[in-house]
């Protein structure tokens, strides 16, 4: 098959003809339809994760069909169209088994721990836990973002924010990550005030429903995220991965609300306990969403109240994933389709 290869962290891949996957035995491989390329692909590209193994194939966000499956898989079958959590976890540990695979201790990740997606085929382990049906006619840009970036923003909304309708919520970073979140908290039937210093990524913000969208930089920063929030947030998001970022999310925090922290920092940032502690605040993470939790978010796009492609900006071919991995553009989600 051909497959994006890493050869060298830091130096722009090639694309290549490498041996094509075979499943394990309670494994499949998935023919690619579509993969998104995600910030955390670059982060694979540079060398940031230790679990990365040279040479490698990155990509982790993706849909397409299942083509061959182990002799132990029982819940997919050749021609399933399919996407999967960024985390797949083990299926058989205590997280797992109670449908917390997301922090499963044992996890792997396509594009991290083994080869992933910026390929014709890719590998899906422990197939019977890890996989989610998508249906025949979904747009397959969109339905690759499913893996990622929309699963990441709903259960860090829904369920380790508790967002209600009528919340009016804060995105901090208008990245892929932050975008999706103002299409999941729309669809949840919240208000959504987006900080981003981008003067392009906040007008995407808007255009895809966002009520206000703040330069949070300078002096008077806070001031102006406050002001658009009516006073203050009951949910922060943080999608950046800015330590200024989570510092100013925590303080546009409404008394006992909750920032959720999603975006991946370089270093350990300095959080403002004493704003914490009096307004009894709660900073919690969120680490992408276990297979088990994806029927609410498949509802939502099965009725039409979330249309993941609104945020695909651009679709291109495997030769020109290298160029899109290595020099990201402006703001929205490229996919790749192979």
């Amino acid at each position: 098959m051909r497959a994006v290869l890493i050869s060298e962290f830091g130096v722009e891949p090639t694309v290549v003809e490498v041996p094509d996957p075979s499943p394990r035995p309670d494994g499949v491989v998935v023919r690619v339809e579509a993969t998104g390329v995600c910030a955390s692909d670059r982060h694979a590209w540079l060398g940031h994760d230790d679990g990365v193994a040279l040479p490698h194939v990155p990509g982790h966000e993706l849909v397409g069909t299942v083509v061959a499956t182990g002799r132990l898989v029982t819940r997919a079958a050749v021609g399933d169209r399919v996407t999967t959590p960024f985390v797949c976890g083990c299926g058989v540990c205590d997280e797992c088994r109670s449908g917390q695979a997301q922090v499963c201790p044992d996890q792997e990740q396509p594009g991290f721990t083994h080869r992933g997606s910026f390929a014709e085929y890719v590998e899906v382990r422990h197939a019977d836990a890890n996989l989610v049906a998508v249906a025949p006619d979904a747009d397959a840009g969109g339905a690759a973002l499913l893996g990622c970036r929309f699963a990441t923003a709903f259960r860090a909304l829904a369920d380790r924010g508790g967002v209600r309708s009528g919340d009016r919520v804060l995105v901090l970073g208008a990245g892929g990550v932050g975008l999706s979140a103002v299409l999941v908290a729309g669809a949840l039937g919240a208000e959504v005030v987006v900080a981003d210093p981008s003067p392009e990524a906040r007008d995407l913000a808007m255009s895809l429903g966002a009520v206000a969208a703040v330069d949070p930089s300078g002096v008077d920063g806070l001031d102006r995220v406050r002001d658009a929030l009516g006073g203050g947030a009951r949910i922060a998001l943080e999608a950046a991965g800015r330590a200024e970022s989570l510092a100013l999310g925590v303080r546009a925090l409404r008394r006992q609300g909750v920032l959720v922290q999603v975006g991946l920092l370089a270093a350990e940032p300095v959080v403002p306990v004493p704003d914490v502690i009096a307004r009894e605040l709660t900073v919690t993470g969120s680490h992408g969403m276990a297979a088990a939790d994806y029927p609410r978010l498949m509802r939502l796009v099965e009725v039409g109240r979330l249309d993941p492609s609104r945020l695909v900006t651009s679709r291109i071919t495997l030769d020109e994933a290298p160029s899109a991995l290595t020099r990201p553009t402006g703001p929205g989600v490229t996919v790749v389709e192979p």
